[in-house]
């Protein structure tokens, strides 16, 4: 069975790197992916806050949509702050 799933898959998934795990590109590919993501449910959400004239609300929403966009769309934010997450727990990192 697993050899027909195998056979399936283009020959790039079934490859495994020799130099192991590389998450260089992490980042980017969450932003790739969770960014426009965010931007949909901040934009239904808003709308609706709106709509329904809860202005109180509707700004406290903003804010904070407004601060996790920041990590989402700011160069570097991601790692910067994992970097200092582990310095502050006491991992040394390169």
């Amino acid at each position: 069975m697993i050899q027909h799933v195998l056979a399936i898959l283009p020959h790039h998934v079934d490859a495994v790197p020799n130099n192991g795990l590389d998450t260089g590109n992490l980042a980017k590919w969450l932003r790739d992916i969770f960014g426009p993501l965010f931007l949909v449910v901040v934009s239904i959400v808003a709308i609706f806050f709106l709509f329904t004239r809860e202005i109180t609300r509707f700004v406290q929403f903003i804010l904070l949509a407004i601060g996790i966009g920041v990590i989402f769309y700011v160069p570097n934010i991601i790692e910067t702050t994992a970097k200092a997450i582990a310095t502050a727990l006491g991992i040394k990192t390169s």
